[in-house]
This record gives structure tokens, sequence and C-alpha cells, in this order.
């Protein structure tokens, strides 16, 4: 897909949700109602989420960190589907408020730590995982684009700073032989991120793709990382 093309997508995608007259306070997706913010990311204004929650695997009774978790669907999923520990972290303070609803909500506040982070910048060293996972903001946009909503931060990443961070830091968060996992879409950089993921150490192979419902040429994807010198599963 062009960059044009991609970025007239991301702006459209960020228009609506930003639209906050036809903005629902709640919505439903996997047949589970949740709470939305304005100012978080809507996971009915994108089929993303669903498709990605339907993806992960989740290890049960195992550990499960969400980078990005907006409205907090996934890290919901993922202690419903049996996870013992749940990390759900959000740069943007009303998503973190957002996900906290929905833990309580949803009766998972035991098994689900909430945090305000920039990436894994509220975790110590020493917190790993079995599973990492973003949903990343694949959208490329000029160099001089500034984020000028958390909304922004959701959709668009100048320069694929975020994916040299998710990257490049993962390791200290994975447990040995934890799957590092990210959500992405042929909308997004492929070649800037197989630069990224080489830069860091890592390749990746992606485990499931399918089409947009409406639109045809768009895909979503599951990437798995590994280490350059490990051969693929």
């Amino acid at each position: 897909m062009s960059d044009e093309l991609s970025l007239t997508r991301g702006y459209n995608l960020l228009r609506m949700n930003a639209d906050t007259e036809k903005r629902a306070a709640t919505f439903t997706l996997g047949g589970r109602a949740y709470d939305l913010l304005e100012g978080v990311f809507s996971p009915t204004l994108c089929p993303s989420t669903e498709i990605y929650a339907q993806w992960l695997p989740y290890p049960a009774g195992g550990s499960f960190l969400e980078i990005g978790a907006g409205a907090g669907v996934i890290s919901v999923t993922a202690a419903l589907s049996g996870c013992a520990r749940v990390t759900a972290l959000d740069i943007n303070e009303t998503a973190v408020e957002n996900t906290r609803r929905n833990v309580a909500r949803h009766g998972v506040a035991d098994r689900v730590q909430v945090l305000h982070s920039d990436m894994y910048s509220a975790l110590d060293r020493q917190t790993r995982f079995d599973v990492v996972f973003w949903s990343s903001s694949f959208i490329e946009p000029p160099t001089d684009f500034a984020h000028e909503t958390p909304l922004h931060h959701a959709i668009f990443d100048p320069g694929y700073v975020m994916h040299q961070e998710f990257l490049r830091s993962a390791a200290d968060h994975l447990e040995p032989g934890g799957r590092l996992l990210l959500g992405y879409s042929n909308m997004g950089n492929r070649a800037l991120l197989t630069e990224v993921a080489g830069n860091a150490g890592l390749r990746f192979e992606q485990l499931h793709a399918a089409p947009h419902p409406q639109l045809a040429d768009v895909e979503y994807q599951l990437l798995e990382f590994h280490a350059a010198d490990r051969p693929a599963s």
C-alpha cells in the first residue's frame, strides 16, 4: 500500500476517534461490554483489536504484558483466558483509567495491573513476562509530524521510534522462551520495520493475516520476533 494512502487512512481513523458527538460511552466486542472514555482509541472503529484478541496466545497460568492497552480489551481477555498475571501499560493517562474501569467491570483486578507508562518505562528491569504484545502504531507519517494528542500516539509512529524502543528493550522483559508479538498491518512500513528489527538483533515471522472486512486492500497481521540467529519455529 502506498505511503500516501496509508497516511490518509490514518488521518481518517484519527478524525473518527476524535468525533465526540457520535461516540458511545460503552461498546461490545467479542460478546463483552466495555466502557469507553473520550480520548481513547475506540476498538469499534477498526477491526484490529478484535482480530488480534482472537489470534493471541494467552499462556494459561502464565504472564502477559500489553503495551498500549487503550480501553483494555486485550488485557481483560488475557485475564479471562487464564493468564495468572497481566500488566497493561499505556502512555495515555485517560486510557489507563479506561483500562482500570474495564478491569474492574470484568472482575479481574486481582490479576491485572494497569500502569501509566511510555513503552516499558514503568516496569522494573527484573519484571518479565511469558508474552509481550503491542498493537502497534504502524502508520509512519512524515518526519516533521507531531503527536498533538494521545490519539495520535495510538495511530502514528514517525521514524518508527516507538517500534525501535519496543524491540530494543523487549529482551529485558521476556521470560526465557517468552514470546514477543506485534499487531501490524500492510498499512505500515514493513521495510523500515525489518531494518529496525535487524538493528535490535531480531527478525520476524508472520503468524497470521486477515483482510479488513470492508477494505479489501487492508490486511492485519500478527508478527513474532526472534533473535536473528535463532531458526524460525
